[in-house]
């Protein structure tokens, strides 16, 4: 197999698996916009896979076919390499149709084969669209649920990491309705959502020590029983355990105190109660350059955090910076676990 030495010195690994998401969406078009800066922003070797026509329907820039992942490294630098899925017919950039629908599937299945195996060394996936993609019997709430379950992994046991520059968020709940989210929170949850946040860091980021800060639920976190009893009742005892377990855990803190910049300076990755309380102050800070990533899998995989954006598809007007984003975490976690030891 064809590998490729990092510039920083860490240890060679193979091409980065990319999967186009909807043709019909933006995710064409910011692969293909992330392979032009490539250089600019020392990105690894990648290949994408899909339908070709999705790519040429927004970019007349050079693609390479392949037939094997080990065919991108030496073509990387002159083509975007593309390992073709089945023909999905015509495609108009902003229209989706169930054809689609299931070539992102068929580049889902085929990149998250290609990383279990090791002909690539992680995974990025495109956005999709989920209402196309429930139209042909995809039966999972989202891409991270599909690419835990191939890699035999409990949904239960993966959990969803926003990154930007100098931010981290865990949500302990996630696409639980406001109203049911204490009722939603344990012990058990919060100490599993950080376990596997401290993992990650370490894994994926290379940071032997992690610390960790737990937001509270309410607000001024509860203001000792005031404002409700959370924070006494759930957070601090998960806290606890988690301080018994070796970990360097700080909390609750009141959320609204932070995410400001001193305060992010003082942790590696803040453990939220709930979705907007984790991606509202990633969103705000980065909303172009924010990376979903799945901790607890046996393999790297990242996503921009954005979605098909049908209504700008096709326009020529899509921001790439998330995906480039997506695609260097997704080698700098490659790296590192290449390192770590066997």
């Amino acid at each position: 197999m064809s590998r490729t030495a990092p510039a920083d010195g860490s240890p060679p690994v193979a091409p980065l698996a990319v999967s186009l998401g909807d043709p019909a969406g933006i995710g064409p078009e910011v692969i293909a916009k992330a392979w032009a800066v490539r250089a600019a922003h020392r990105l690894p070797p990648f290949f994408a896979i899909g339908d070709r026509r999705g790519v040429e329907a927004v970019w007349d820039g050079p693609v390479a076919m392949i037939a094997r992942p080990a065919e991108a490294a030496d073509l990387f630098e002159t083509a975007l390499p593309l390992l073709p899925v089945e023909d999905c017919g015509a495609i108009e950039p902003g229209n989706p149709n169930l054809a689609g629908a299931r070539s992102a599937l068929d580049s889902l299945e085929m990149a998250v084969g290609l990383a279990r195996s090791g002909a690539a060394s992680g995974l990025v996936t495109g956005p999709v669209a989920k209402a196309q993609l429930y139209a042909i019997g995809f039966s999972h709430p989202g891409q991270t649920e599909f690419v835990a379950e191939r890699c035999g992994v409990s949904a239960g046991n993966v959990a969803m990491m926003m990154v930007g520059p100098d931010l981290r968020t865990v949500p302990v709940t996630i696409h639980v309705p406001l109203a049911r989210v204490a009722e939603a929170l344990s012990v058990d949850l919060i100490v599993s959502r950080a376990r596997a946040a401290a993992r990650g860091l370490v894994r994926d980021f290379g940071i032997a020590e992690p610390r960790l800060a737990i937001a509270g639920l309410n607000p001024h976190a509860g203001e000792g029983g005031a404002m409700g009893r959370e924070e006494q009742e759930i957070i601090a005892p998960a806290i606890e355990q988690l301080r018994a377990e070796g970990l360097q855990v700080s909390g609750p803190h009141a959320p609204d105190t932070l995410f400001h910049a001193a305060a992010r300076a003082d942790y590696d990755a803040a453990i939220c109660m709930y979705h907007d309380q984790a991606l509202i102050p990633l969103k705000t800070l980065y909303f172009d350059r924010g990376v979903n990533m799945t901790l607890g899998l046996p393999l790297t995989r990242t996503a921009p955090d954005h979605g098909t954006a049908f209504g700008i598809a096709g326009r020529g007007i899509a921001n790439p910076r998330a995906m480039i984003a997506a695609i260097q975490l997704a080698g700098q976690s490659a790296c590192f676990r290449a390192l770590a030891p066997a």
